[in-house]
């Protein structure tokens, strides 16, 4: 009988993505509901503010989506809850007026705190049975497979 030649030798590295997409499911699920549950907030909220922590001098609308790999209209709806919120600044972009640059105020800072201590429980809670070493090998692997993917 002849080999299927249409047909992979392994489905590994499928398996291999499919597991890894399905914990990562798993675990921003579990964040999901927590962030809504304990704090009446999103993720994507949570997101916005945590990209927006790192950049404390602000970020242009457009350099926000692309760091969040989502869509300027996606960015913009979220970035307006927060405003209303109080949780963010917008302000003209000097050297483009027809942009904005988005950043923290001092309430969003704080509350910011408040959610990264509890996303950092959560992600610690989810992982608490994963031992240490174990992560560690995971973390090790994870770090050579994104660079094989660049």
């Amino acid at each position: 009988m002849e080999k299927d030649k249409t047909r992979p030798e392994s489905t590994l590295d499928l398996r291999v993505w499919i597991r890894l997409l399905d914990c990562a499911k798993m675990i921003e699920k579990r964040l999901r509901r927590n962030f809504e549950d304990q704090f009446g907030t999103t993720l994507p909220r949570f997101d916005i503010m945590a990209t927006l922590d790192r950049a404390r001098e602000g970020m242009r609308m457009g350099e926000l989506s692309r760091a969040l790999l989502v869509s300027n209209g996606n960015v913009t709806a979220i970035v307006r809850q927060l405003l209303d919120q109080g949780l963010v600044n917008s302000q003209p972009d000097p050297e483009d007026r027809r942009s904005a640059i988005v950043s923290l105020t001092p309430k969003g800072c704080d509350q910011f705190r408040v959610l990264a201590e509890a996303h950092h429980g959560w992600v610690r809670e989810a992982l608490a049975d994963f031992s240490e070493e174990n992560q560690q090998q995971l973390l090790a692997l994870l770090t050579q497979l994104k660079s094989s993917i660049r």
